[in-house]
């Protein structure tokens, strides 16, 4: 196995027990015992699950000091401290015979060819050396105000940009990157649904002959987007945003509940939403 042909993105709410208010280990589990070289995951929850780390050394969280960037200060030293605690229980569940590598990226590595291409040459690196790479938008040393400036600064000059404001378009460019077969976006719905709070409305496939016909239907599909799983998350809007360019280049993308088998999501035995050209 010489390339990347899955890639997988977890959202952070589907590591979290939300009744227990700490790490999910049943998803870490699951997920983890499931991963294999050939497949690249993006993972999302480093913020908090720090976070959560935290408050359980702590007894409580960190106080928002009175100052405008106090709470990027504290969303940074959560991601710092949340990254060991994501890749230790990563390690702990993925088979002992396959490496896991942390690849931390931010937005630059993809608005710079050389970058972009280095960042390919080490994930494609990855299935010949028998490792699973496990990457996340490096929160802990990327400061919004100066990422907004430089993408401002690039969509000025006429260059197209990528923000990478949420793990969704990281994924979706790490896809386009790789040019693998298939993006899985594991959430903590089944996938997309025509009415947000009634999950029997789940719209089980988007297809169409032409990518200009399915991105039609997708933004269609927006319009009954509302809402997100957290603050600071996008939700299925951006997710159906994100997706277009991947699905422009012929990569078929699957949005699942992250409670299922990979591989009954992918042979289609579980309840899911995928969008595809039509061959």
């Amino acid at each position: 196995m010489n390339t990347i042909d899955l890639v997988i993105k977890i959202g952070s709410m589907a590591l979290i027990d939300k009744d227990y208010n700490d790490i999910n280990y049943n998803v870490f589990a699951r997920l983890s015992r499931e991963l294999r070289p050939g497949c690249a995951l993006v993972s999302s929850g480093a913020t908090e699950i720090g976070r959560l780390d935290y408050i359980k050394r702590n007894g409580g969280e960190l106080f928002a000091a009175d100052c405008p960037d106090a709470a990027e200060q504290i969303k940074t030293d959560y991601a710092a401290q949340g990254q060991s605690v994501l890749m230790q229980n990563y390690r702990q569940f993925v088979d002992s015979k396959f490496s896991i590598r942390q690849i931390l990226v931010e937005h630059q590595h993809f608005n710079d060819g050389a970058k972009r291409r280095h960042l390919k040459e080490m994930l494609l690196r990855c299935p010949p050396q028998n490792a699973i790479p496990i990457i996340n938008y490096n929160d802990a040393v990327s400061d919004d105000e100066n990422r907004k400036m430089e993408i401002q600064t690039m969509r000025k000059e006429g260059q197209k940009a990528v923000e990478c404001v949420d793990n969704d378009e990281t994924a979706a460019q790490i896809a386009c990157l790789l040019g693998c077969s298939t993006l899985l976006i594991l959430t903590g719905t089944d996938g997309i649904y025509q009415n947000a709070s009634d999950p029997s409305t789940l719209v089980p496939e988007v297809a169409a002959e032409t990518s200009d016909f399915l991105i039609k239907k997708i933004e269609e599909l927006q319009k009954s987007c509302v809402g997100a799983s957290r603050k600071g998350a996008f939700g299925a809007l951006a997710k159906l945003e994100y997706i277009k360019e991947p699905l422009k280049r012929g990569i078929k993308v699957i949005i699942s509940n992250s409670i299922f088998k990979i591989r009954d999501i992918l042979a289609g035995n579980a309840r899911r939403t995928v969008f595809y050209l039509k061959k």
